[in-house]
């Protein structure tokens, strides 16, 4: 995998890396929070296998790419667009997981001359959305994360700045452990082995320069996304397991039926980490095939 560095055209930097066939159609990745731009084995893999170029950019404070405070869901459009002419790049489909796929959805939305397709895994829907409970369902870490969220900056810092401290101090071995409050039984039982050390690695990545990316992420799913998701107007894949305590069922449901024409698949048996795992390479072959 190459790592490289954008300019947005406000000036910030942006890290990504870009593996795969680098003659192929490009997929972009939006990667969870917090986290940063470093894809799994199998999605390189998966693209790999497909013939596609996989680009994957680390989101605004994480990882070496310059903060944004007061970002929205929306921005990453924009960013997005500055990642495509530095790889000189006119057509895209992209994907993002759990707090990725909103910003998935705003490349759809605001990019539709470039972007062919995108896909949400395990993607959380809008919080301003009265017939939405937007925490019912979550496990207890994410309720009191996405409270503090909600009070504001002031209290969310310093829950996050502790949060962050626990994080880069884990083992891979650990942090099953570290993210009980988060998980459902099924996914504290996958995180092991190559998955455990893969979210590991990435998530102390992009907490390693500060907490702001992963502050930012919060704050902004606490606003308006800056955009509509029923004005989408190119194919959209809503991937969503029924067994998730992160992003529970029904924010999928809400996306599946507010994405116009958005194609479902809503599965009992994945959690939030085994839909990612298990799933990337057929989220990948039904992005390719509308490339």
């Amino acid at each position: 995998m190459d790592r490289h560095e954008a300019t947005t055209a406000d000036g910030r930097t942006l890290r990504y890396v870009v593996a795969g066939d680098p003659t192929g159609p490009l997929l972009v990745s939006h990667h969870g929070s917090p986290g940063s731009g470093r894809p799994f084995r199998a999605e390189v893999e998966g693209a790999e296998r497909l013939g596609l170029r996989l680009a994957s950019y680390s989101r605004p404070g994480f990882d070496g790419s310059t903060p944004q405070p007061g970002r929205n869901v929306a921005g990453a459009a924009a960013d997005v667009a500055a990642l495509l002419d530095a790889l000189g790049a006119d057509r895209f489909a992209t994907y993002g997981w759990s707090v990725g796929g909103p910003h998935a959805l705003a490349c759809a939305a605001l990019l539709p001359e470039r972007c062919a397709a995108a896909a949400t895994i395990a993607g959380a829907a809008p919080s301003d959305r009265p017939e939405l409970e937007f925490t019912a369902g979550m496990g207890a870490g994410n309720v009191d994360e996405f409270g503090a969220a909600a009070a504001g900056r002031e209290t969310l810092s310093p829950l996050l700045s502790r949060e962050r401290a626990d994080l880069l101090a884990v083992t891979s071995q650990q942090l099953a452990d570290a993210l009980a409050p988060h998980l459902s039984a099924r996914d504290a039982q996958a995180l092991d082995g190559e998955l455990a050390a893969f979210l590991t690695d990435e998530i102390q990545a992009g907490l390693r320069p500060g907490p702001e990316g992963w502050i930012d992420d919060d704050l902004a799913f606490m606003k308006p996304w800056g955009f509509d998701v029923g004005a989408i107007g190119v194919p959209v894949s809503v991937w969503q397991g029924e067994d998730d305590l992160m992003v529970p069922g029904a924010h999928g449901r809400w996306l599946a039926a507010n994405v116009p024409g958005a194609q479902a698949r809503l599965l009992p048996e994945e959690g939030h980490l085994t839909l990612f795992s298990n799933r990337i390479g057929d989220v990948q072959a039904w992005l390719v095939d509308r490339l």
